[in-house]
């Protein structure tokens, strides 16, 4: 499965409740440097909810968390003036409990040792159930051209703007040179279905799919190929998809986010879940060649993400016959 943060975990819950062995090639397109410390949100998100160490609250962070240390930095912020506060980014909240993953991963990767090692060690803290890898070892960050002419890094546009000033750019800088983390070329080639989840299409699996190795791999692997749509009823289940669909020209619309992934093998998708309420994109999606099938999608419980996991794998069951 190719996976980003909320969605992607919340999802990789109701998979793992099937007792399939499951391989997570996670997005680390949105990682970022912040206080000298290398910040992997996606993978971080998956690692803690998996591990059952999540803020159920918030879906991302840790529970249990407090934030001193951030609000001691926003009382520096504030002390040192305008000129200064600014290599300050208070907006983005690092918990306390949080701080010691980043600071264990900085520290190894400053010594040499790569992410996807790195995360192996982290995982060892959790029982995730599942495999995850980075999807490349190499750094790649998404970065976000605003309408103002601004070019920032997507966290800060995401957390700090909340999307609010319009993009017109989404650009994965170092994506087109970077290549997989060991395992993951292996892992979708020799898989028996692969899964694109209910994540953001543009910024999450989009990142993923923008390493070349892992596009053409996800093209050619002789696995079927099933994605169930993030936007239910023309809104996006949870976060801002919709601002980062507008960046690129496509509608947010189920149907429009299958024939933004496309058909293989020139596109990524076989099969496509779109739930009830847009059940009038089956029929159209299915004379582009796109297996389509209309499910309940929302992630209201474990037994609900359960039931759209095994209609996902039901749809790669009837696309091998």
């Amino acid at each position: 499965m190719l996976a980003g943060g909320i969605g992607g975990a919340r999802f990789l819950l109701g998979l793992r409740e099937l007792g399939h062995d499951v391989t997570v090639i996670g997005n680390n397109g949105d990682d970022i440097t912040l206080y000298g410390l290398r910040v992997c949100p996606d993978l971080d998100t998956v690692m803690y909810t998996l591990g059952g160490g999540s803020s159920v609250e918030r879906g991302w962070g840790r529970e249990a968390e407090s934030f001193r240390v951030t609000e001691e930095l926003t009382h520096y912020a504030a002390a040192i003036g305008a000129d200064n506060a600014a290599d300050v980014p208070t907006w983005f909240g690092l918990g306390d409990l949080d701080l010691a993953t980043h600071l264990l991963r900085t520290a190894w990767l400053r010594d040499g040792v790569a992410l996807s090692e790195v995360t192996r060690r982290l995982c060892e803290r959790w029982p995730l159930g599942v495999r995850l890898l980075p999807a490349t070892d190499d750094p790649v960050e998404t970065h976000v051209t605003l309408a103002d002419g601004r070019t920032v890094h997507f966290q800060e546009w995401w957390v700090r703007v909340h999307a609010d000033v319009p993009a017109t750019r989404i650009e994965f800088t170092g994506a087109a040179t970077a290549g997989p983390a060991p395992g993951v070329i292996e892992a979708i080639v020799s898989a028996d279905v692969v899964l694109l989840p209910p994540s953001n299409p543009v910024v999450s699996v989009g990142a993923i799919l923008a390493i070349p190795a892992v596009a053409e791999a996800v093209r050619r692997t002789p696995a079927p190929v099933v994605g169930l749509s993030p936007v239910i009823g023309g809104a996006p289940v949870r976060g801002m998809a919709d601002a980062c669909l507008m960046a690129i020209g496509v509608e947010t619309d189920a149907g429009a986010v299958a024939q933004h992934y496309g058909r293989r093998p020139t596109g990524f998708l076989d099969g496509w879940l779109v739930d009830d309420t847009d059940a009038a994109a089956v029929e159209p999606l299915r004379k582009c060649g796109i297996a389509c099938i209309a499910r309940p999608l929302l992630m209201s419980d474990l037994g609900a993400t359960t039931a759209m996991a095994q209609a996902a794998l039901d749809l790669a069951n009837d696309l091998r016959t």
